[in-house]
């Protein structure tokens, strides 16, 4: 007993297990400290009328030579949280669970005390996959590590991406597959993933935030991976974010969402969706493409596809929508249809290009938070380019000599080179 008492007070008591001692009453938590290991600590059982034990691995262990009394219990009771219709009742900031056995008048007649300990295990084959689905469909507070620096990599993993709910190939009718816009051969995830939310850990002050996961993972196999919420902390300790980060863009492209004749979603029947992306882009258009009719404001289609009138553009008709008619599937129609319908000026090509680029540059700092440096131009394109990206309270300074001489977009400014 020496000997033992002497090694428990080498023994250091992790907090959670301590908190578990000190519910009990004060000498069976000497006991416990004396003769037990705390790694080694399952579960402490109190039964009326018999004497206190604590179970390790393959063995128990007496904790008094006394049976236990209806105040040791009534002690314990009081030192733990409130026991639910399941008599089941727990330690505040602690994983432990104690369970309480009733006599028919209701008081307690037994207690089992067992301890719950965190396991930390980086996610790395499928029986740790699959042991984390099913721990996370029981209730149990999950948060763990995965191999894979991004969502993408997950994504292509075929051992870990049952995390992301497990991804399928599906075969879509010929009228489902015009509808979406895409290939008759689609991936579709199968289940729910098993964690609402990922993060990407990018560096030691910046993480990706992606959530709610279950929409990312079905963006993210329609096509371009929608952007994540990006938190960066600064050398100040600040912490700033991409999150409802409003953009100012450039005069004409700005009128066009105050304009309520705009369409501010365009969708797209047997039109390339790349070239109506990339037109959108190149003119800064405050746009979106849909893959079906819902929140549409008009249709661009094709003149064969129009004649055959397929469902699609029958409920376009029936609901009012304008339907533009390109003669071919081109990025040249594409972008000329897009200018007549939301009046495009075309007349200072420069001008729009150098403005363009700057909103583009904005969009993409307010969404990376990283520094962006863009084109050179002339002291009066980037005198408006200036103007743009203070309307958005970002910073910029003019870097390079002439002819080279461009803006640098920051989300802070920043000390000259």
């Amino acid at each position: 007993m020496a000997e033992a008492r002497q090694q428990s007070r080498t023994v250091n008591w992790d907090e959670e297990i301590e908190l578990l001692a000190r519910a009990l009453p004060p000498d069976l938590a000497r006991a416990l400290h004396e003769r037990i290991h705390p790694s080694e600590l399952l579960e402490i059982v109190l039964d009326l009328g018999r004497e206190p034990e604590a179970r390790v691995p393959g063995r128990e262990v007496l904790l008094a030579d006394h049976p236990v009394s209806a105040s040791d219990l009534e002690h314990v009771a009081n030192n733990v949280g409130q026991f639910g219709d399941d008599n089941r009742a727990g330690i505040e900031r602690t994983l432990h669970r104690v369970s309480a056995i009733r006599n028919r008048s209701g008081r307690i007649v037994g207690l089992t005390m067992r301890v719950g300990r965190a396991v930390t295990d980086e996610i790395g084959t499928e029986l740790e996959a699959a042991a984390a689905r099913t721990i996370a469909e029981r209730g149990v507070q999950l948060i763990a590590t995965a191999h894979g620096q991004t969502l993408e990599n997950l994504l292509v993993n075929p051992t870990l991406n049952d995390l992301l709910g497990g991804i399928q190939s599906v075969t879509l009718s010929d009228e489902e597959a015009r509808r979406r816009g895409t290939q008759k051969s689609v991936l579709e995830r199968k289940a729910p993933p098993t964690f609402d939310v990922l993060i990407e850990i990018q560096d030691r002050d910046r993480v990706a935030i992606h959530m709610p996961l279950a929409d990312v993972v079905d963006t993210a196999l329609r096509g371009p991976m929608q952007t994540p919420k990006i938190r960066v902390r600064t050398r100040e300790g600040r912490v700033i974010s991409n999150v409802d980060a409003p953009i100012v863009v450039a005069s004409e492209p700005a009128s066009v969402s105050s304009s309520p004749s705009k369409p501010l979603g365009i969708f797209p029947y047997g039109v390339s969706r790349h070239h109506v992306e990339q037109s959108i882009r190149e003119l800064d258009l405050p746009v979106k493409v849909l893959g079906n009719l819902d929140g549409a404001g008009a249709v661009l289609t094709l003149k064969n596809h129009y004649r055959r009138r397929p469902d699609s553009l029958r409920q376009a008709e029936s609901r009012g929508l304008p339907i533009h008619i390109l003669k071919s599937n081109s990025a040249s129609q594409v972008r000329d249809a897009l200018s007549r319908i939301y009046g495009v000026d075309k007349q200072d090509e420069a001008t729009t290009r150098a403005l363009a680029e700057a909103a583009a540059a904005v969009r993409q700092v307010k969404t990376t938070l990283r520094p962006v440096e863009i084109s050179p131009q002339n002291a009066y394109l980037r005198r408006l380019q200036h103007q743009l990206v203070a309307e958005n309270d970002l910073s910029a300074r003019s870097t390079g000599k002439e002819p080279q001489r461009r803006l640098r977009i920051t989300m802070s400014p920043e000390e000259p080179a």
